[in-house]
C-alpha cells in the first residue's frame, strides 16, 4: 500500500470498494507561519466489506473517527517522528453501507508549489496562499481519496486573518462577526475530482467583469441546455502587482475563448463563475481548477514583454478554459488518459487563438515551439506512446511532457484533418454530452468520433497513440523540360521504436521564387501511407524551386531536405512571404542540426544571416535560443572559441542595434545576447544599457538584471555582491529578488559555485521552488562550465538522497538542473552509464538517462561539426 505513490491497481481497488458523496472541510489559517489545521468529514458508501485507506500528508493527526468511533490507534502507522504518511490512514473492516469519517490534522504550509503553498511578498510583506493538487496533492490539505474517478461534492469552512479573501471553486459567504478572524463558507454542489479543488487566500487585488454570450445548439447538444448565458469573471493578483494587471486585455482574451468554445462545444460552461488567480511561486503555467484557475504570476508583466509572451499567456488562458469541458466536466478515469486532457486543451487553445484572437498565426507558433518540444521528447530513450502506461503517480508526474502535450495535440490536429473539422467537433460534443460530470476513457472518445465521422478509427489510434517515435517524410521526383514526370512522398519508419510506417494526412506545397518573393503556386492534400505514395496531381506541373512536404503542418513528422533543397533554403529562407512555410523550414533545419545532418556552424550561420528578417517574434525567439544551444552543445569547441562565440555575439548585437528602437525584435535580440558568451562589444553594449545610453530603449528592472547578470558572469563587475545589492535597492519586487539570486549564483568563482551547489542540494536550505530554480539558473549560467567540472563525480553520489528527501517537484528540479551537461565527453557518458547500471528509483534513472542521451547527442554533433 503506497498512499504517497498510489498505483493504478490500488486506485481501481478503492473504486470497486466505495464511492464518495461529500467532503466537509474546515481549515484554520490563523495558526502561524508554518502550519494550518485541517478537519475533514468524509461521507462515503461502501459497496462490499473490505479494507482500504484514505490519503493524508500531515505533520500530525489528532483525530480519526469512523462513524463517531475513534479508530486512531489502529488507523495510523507511526514512524520515528510520529504519523507516517507513506501509508495513509488505514480503514480496516469496512462494512457495506454509508459511513462518515472525521480526520483532524496539523499540516505544514508548502514552499514547493505542491499542496497549500505560502508566500510572503518581499515588496510589502503581504501573505498569499494558493493550492496546487495535480497530480495527487489534495492530500496535502485534507484527508481524501485522492484519485480522479472518485468525484464528490464539497463544503468549505475556512478561518482566515481579518480582511483576507478566499477564492475557491464557488462563491464565498463571509462572516466578519468574530473580532479576531473571518470565516469563509462555500459549497461546491457539483461532483469534482479532488485534484480540481482550489483554495487561494490572502489580500488579493480583485477586478470583476461579466461574459454575456450565446450557446450554439448542435444536434449533439443535450436537452435543457441554455441559449443565452452570463458568467461572472474575476481576475486576482498580489497587491504589489495590481498596477501591472492588464485586466482589459485579459478579460478580452478570456471572453474570446468563451465565444469560441460556446460556438463549437455544444455544452454551456458548467461551473457558474470563472475566476483566474495569478499566484506567486507557481511551478507550471497554470492549473485548471474548476471555476478558479490558478496562473503563474510571471504572466502579470511588470517589465516589457514581447508579443510572443503575450501570445503564450493567451494560449495558457485558453488552454485552461478548454479544460473546464475536457478535464473538469468530463474527467479521465485514471492518469493513463492524461494526454486526453492536455492534448485536447492544447489543440483547443491554438485553434481558438488562431480563429478568435489577435494571435492569428498561432499555428505557426505551434509548429515551431510545441512541435520542437515534442520532437525532442520523442527521440529520448524515455519516449512513450501518447497513450501511456500510468502505472503509479510518480510515473504519471514525469509524463507531463512534450509527448503528452505537444505530440498529442499534433495528433489531434491531424485527426481533425483526417476526419474533417465538423465531424471532429461533432464527436467532441457527443463525448461531452455522454459523460458530463463523470469519468471517461480514450475508448469513449474514440467511439464518439467514429460515430460522428463514420470511420473506423481503431487502426489510426493504434498507429498514432500506441507507438513511439517519428517518421521522416521526403519528396522523390523526376522532371523533363521543367515539368514533373513523376512525384512521390517517401516515408521512413518511426524512430525510435519499431519502425512503423503510418498513415499521414499531409499537404504538398510547391514554391517559386519570383521577384525576390518565395510563394506557393500549387498545393495538393492527400493521405500517404507506406514507404512511397505517388502524387498523381503533381505530374505535369511546373517544377518548383522548393518542395515542402507537410505544407501547413498537418501531420507530425520530420522533413528530409535533400542537399539541393537545403542549399536553396539556406540562401532564401528570408524570402518566404508566408510565415508558416518559413517556420517549417526553420524547424527542419534545426532538427537536421540535432540529427547531425547539418553542421552546427552552418545552422548558426543561417540564424546569423536570416534572423533579422524574421517577422514572427515567436519564431525569432525560438531560433535565437536554438542557435545559442547549437553553439553551446553541438559546435566544435575549438571553432566556437576561435570563431563561433564572436559570430553569434556579433549577430545578436547587430540585431539589437539595427532593430527598431524599443521593439519586440530588439528586446528578443538583447535577451538572447545576455545568455551568450560576450565579446568586448557586447559587454560594452550591456554597460550602456545599465547607464541608460541606448537611445529609445526602455530599460526596466528585468532588462537591467539580465544586463548585470551577463556582465557578472563574464567577470566584468568588480564587486558583484555590492552591485547586486544596489540593483535590488532600486526595486524590491519578488521578481527582482529572484533575479538577484540568479545573479549572485552566476559569479564565476570556485567559492561562489561551491556555496550555491551546497545550498541547492541542502534539505534545510529553506529555498522555495522558485528560489531553487533561479539559484540553479545562476549556478549553471554562461561561463560556468570550467568551474563546474569539479562536480562531475559528486553529482551522482547525491541523487538517491535528493529523491528520498525532497518533494517530487523539487527533486526533479535539482536532478535535472545539476546534471553535468557541461561535461560533454566520453568520460561523462561512462559516469552516467555506471550510475544507470546500478539499482535506483525509476524516476531518477529516467532523468539521468534522458540527460545522458542529450550529452551523447552533443558529443556526436561536435564530432560532426569538426569533420
Amino acid at each position: 500500500m503506497t498512499s504517497i505513490n498510489l498505483t493504478r491497481q490500488e486506485a481501481q481497488d478503492r473504486s470497486r470498494l466505495l464511492s464518495v458523496e461529500n467532503y466537509d472541510i474546515a481549515l484554520d489559517l490563523n495558526n502561524g507561519d508554518e502550519f494550518f489545521s485541517s478537519s475533514t468529514v468524509v461521507s462515503f458508501t461502501v459497496r462490499e466489506a473490505g479494507d482500504t485507506f484514505i490519503d493524508l500528508r500531515a505533520s500530525s493527526v489528532e483525530e480519526v473517527r469512523l462513524d463517531n468511533v475513534s479508530i486512531k490507534n489502529e488507523a495510523l502507522t507511526l514512524g520515528k517522528t510520529g504519523y507516517d504518511e507513506t501509508y495513509g490512514i488505514a480503514l480496516k473492516g469496512l462494512t457495506p453501507g454509508e459511513h462518515k469519517l472525521r480526520v483532524t490534522a496539523t499540516i505544514p504550509y508548502s514552499r514547493t508549489g505542491e499542496g497549500l503553498h505560502r508566500m510572503v511578498d518581499p515588496a510589502d510583506n503581504e501573505v498569499y496562499l494558493y493550492t496546487q493538487f495535480e497530480t495527487a496533492d489534495a492530500k496535502r490539505m485534507f484527508a481524501c481519496f485522492d484519485q480522479p474517478d472518485l468525484k464528490a461534492t464539497y463544503d468549505l469552512n475556512i478561518k482566515t486573518p481579518k480582511g483576507w479573501k478566499i477564492i475557491s471553486n464557488s462563491e464565498q459567504q463571509v462572516s466578519t462577526q468574530h473580532a479576531d478572524y473571518d470565516t469563509h463558507v462555500s459549497r461546491v454542489d457539483y461532483p469534482l475530482s479532488t485534484y480540481l479543488i482550489a483554495v487561494c487566500a490572502g489580500r488579493y487585488h480583485e477586478v470583476r467583469d461579466v461574459w454575456n454570450g450565446t450557446l450554439t445548439h448542435h444536434p449533439e447538444t443535450p436537452a435543457g441546455q441554455p441559449t443565452e448565458l452570463s458568467v461572472p469573471l474575476g481576475l486576482y493578483c498580489r497587491r504589489s502587482l495590481a498596477k501591472n494587471l492588464d485586466a482589459e486585455r485579459l478579460f478580452t482574451e478570456t471572453k474570446q475563448g468563451f465565444d469560441w468554445y460556446h460556438r463549437n462545444f455544444g455544452v454551456a460552461y458548467p461551473f457558474g463563475k470563472y475566476d483566474q488567480i495569478f499566484v506567486p511561486e507557481f511551478n507550471a503555467g497554470a492549473m485548471e481548477n474548476a471555476g478558479a484557475v490558478t496562473i503563474r504570476d510571471e504572466y502579470v508583466f511588470a517589465s516589457k514583454a514581447t508579443h510572443y509572451r503575450y501570445e503564450r499567456r493567451a494560449e495558457t488562458i485558453l488552454h485552461e478554459l478548454a479544460h473546464m469541458w475536457f478535464g473538469d466536466l468530463v474527467t479521465m478515469q485514471w492518469w493513463d488518459d492524461l494526454w486526453l486532457n492536455e492534448s485536447f486543451a492544447t489543440w483547443s487553445a491554438v485553434i481558438s487563438q488562431a480563429e478568435e484572437t489577435e494571435y492569428d498565426s498561432a499555428w505557426v507558433t505551434f509548429a515551431n515551439v510545441e512541435k520542437s518540444w515534442a520532437y525532442q521528447q520523442d527521440q529520448l530513450p524515455s519516449t512513450h506512446p501518447v497513450f501511456s502506461d500510468g502505472y503509479d503517480i510518480e510515473t504519471v508526474d514525469q509524463n507531463f511532457d512534450g509527448i503528452t502535450y505537444a505530440k498529442g495535440a499534433s495528433v489531434l490536429k491531424q485527426l481533425q484533418a483526417y476526419v474533417g473539422r465538423e465531424e471532429f467537433l461533432a464527436g467532441v460534443r457527443r463525448h461531452f454530452a455522454n459523460h458530463a460530470w463523470g469519468n471517461a476513457t480514450f475508448d469513449d472518445l474514440l467511439g464518439a468520433l467514429e460515430q460522428s465521422s463514420g470511420r473506423d478509427l481503431s487502426d489510426w489510434a493504434n498507429q498514432w497513440l500506441k507507438t513511439t517515435g517519428i517518421n521522416t517524410l521526403g519528396a522523390e521526383f523526376t522532371t523533363d523540360n521543367g515539368k514533373y514526370t513523376s512525384f512521390a512522398v517517401t516515408q521512413t519508419g518511426a524512430e525510435p521504436g519499431a519502425g512503423e510506417l503510418r498513415t499521414h494526412r499531409i499537404a504538398v506545397g510547391l514554391y517559386k521564387l519570383i521577384d525576390g518573393s518565395l510563394d506557393r503556386y500549387a498545393r495538393v492534400e492527400l493521405d500517404c501511407s507506406g514507404a512511397s505514395t505517388s502524387v498523381e496531381e503533381i505530374i505535369g506541373l511546373e517544377q518548383a524551386d522548393f518542395v515542402l512536404v507537410n505544407d501547413d503542418d498537418l501531420t507530425y513528422a520530420l522533413l528530409d531536405l535533400d542537399e539541393a533543397s537545403r542549399n536553396f533554403v539556406i540562401d532564401n529562407i528570408d524570402k518566404f512571404s508566408d510565415p508558416m512555410p518559413r517556420t517549417l523550414v526553420w524547424s527542419a533545419a534545426w532538427e537536421m542540426t540535432r540529427a547531425g545532418q547539418m553542421k552546427a556552424r552552418d545552422f548558426i550561420a543561417l540564424v546569423a544571416r536570416g534572423a533579422a528578417a524574421e517577422t514572427e517574434i515567436a519564431v525569432l525567439e525560438r531560433i535565437l535560443m536554438q542557435a545559442t544551444s547549437a553553439l553551446k552543445n553541438y559546435a566544435d569547441p575549438a571553432w566556437a572559441k576561435e570563431t563561433g562565440n564572436n559570430l553569434l555575439a556579433d549577430a545578436f548585437l547587430h540585431g539589437a542595434r539595427t532593430a527598431d528602437a524599443d521593439s519586440d525584435t530588439q528586446l528578443a535580440f538583447i535577451q538572447a545576447l545576455a545568455k551568450t558568451t560576450l565579446n568586448d562589444a557586447a559587454a560594452e553594449y550591456f554597460r550602456d544599457i545599465l547607464a541608460g545610453n541606448i537611445n529609445g530603449l526602455t530599460v526596466d528592472p528585468d532588462l537591467r538584471w539580465w544586463a548585470l547578470t551577463a556582465l557578472i558572469a563574464r567577470g566584468d563587475v568588480e564587486d558583484a555582491e555590492e552591485a547586486i545589492a544596489t540593483e535590488l535597492s532600486r526595486d524590491n519586487s519578488s521578481a527582482s529578488y529572484l533575479a538577484s539570486l540568479r545573479a549572485g549564483a552566476a559569479i564565476n568563482t570556485e567559492a561562489v559555485k561551491e556555496s550555491a551547489y551546497k545550498e541547492v542540494t541542502a534539505l534545510d536550505s529553506g529555498l522555495s521552488n522558485l528560489e531553487l530554480r533561479h539559484k540553479i539558473e545562476g549556478l549553471t549560467f554562461t561561463g560556468s562550465s570550467d568551474i563546474l567540472q569539479a562536480y562531475n563525480e559528486p553529482y551522482f553520489k547525491i541523487l538517491d538522497d535528493v529523491w528520498a528527501n525532497f518533494s517530487g517537484e523539487m527533486a526533479q528540479q535539482i536532478i535535472l538542473g545539476l546534471f553535468p551537461a557541461w561535461d560533454v565527453s566520453k568520460e561523462g557518458l561512462q559516469r552516467a552509464d555506471r550510475f544507470l547500471e546500478d539499482d535506483h528509483v525509476a524516476g531518477i534513472k529516467r532523468i539521468v538517462s534522458e540527460s545522458r542521451d542529450r550529452t551523447a547527442r552533443a558529443l556526436r554533433n561536435r564530432e560532426a561539426d569538426a569533420s
